[in-house]
């Protein structure tokens, strides 16, 4: 896949889903405002944050241990990417470079990021991906609601000024009111 085929993305957050307790992670179109979400599971989602959180650990974990492998091998990674969406399912791709020579590696994408954050190499995602699973944020909620608010007083002063009209062509005895205050008072 060409370069101009792919949208570099940066890692935005990781989410918890408060329905299920499963992990999403956010990725965000770099100099754009469309995010990516990707559900991850628990255990990759941990890992990706302890390495974005630069959390020290005793001993290489696995990602930590692939990073070792492939640098000990005289290789490196030269980026990750999302190449496909397929039936509710995204596919990851490591690239690698040995010698002069790039090798694809399929992974899935949570993988491929818990790597690429313990190497920092460029996050792409595929274009068509982005533009089939992307999503742009609503303006904002609170821009939203006032405006609804300001169209629902124009509306409520309209329904009000019924009863208003109403009102106003009442012909209310305020003599009997007073006799009847009198009568209380007695």
């Amino acid at each position: 896949m060409s370069d101009a085929d792919m949208i570099e993305v940066v890692i935005d957050s990781i989410r918890v889903s408060l329905m299920s307790q499963q992990r999403i992670v956010i990725l965000r179109e770099v100099g754009a405002e469309r995010y990516l979400p990707i559900w991850i599971g628990v255990y990759e989602a941990e890992a990706i944050t302890i390495a974005l959180q630069e959390v020290e650990v005793s001993r290489p974990l696995t990602h930590d241990l692939i990073r070792n492998i492939i640098n000990d091998l005289d290789a490196q990674v030269v980026r990750v990417e999302v190449m496909a969406l397929r039936e509710d399912t995204f596919y990851g791709n490591i690239v690698v470079e040995t010698d002069s020579t790039s090798i694809n590696i399929d992974s899935r994408p949570s993988d491929a990021l818990a790597l690429a954050v313990r190497t920092n190499v460029p996050i792409k995602v595929s274009r068509s991906v982005m533009d089939m699973a992307g999503i742009i944020p609503e303006k904002d909620l609170q821009e939203e609601a006032e405006e609804i608010t300001a169209e629902e007083a124009e509306s409520s002063e309209e329904r009000l000024s019924v009863f208003e009209d109403f009102l106003e062509g009442l012909e209310i005895d305020t003599d009997k009111d007073d006799k009847k205050e009198d009568n209380d008072e007695d």
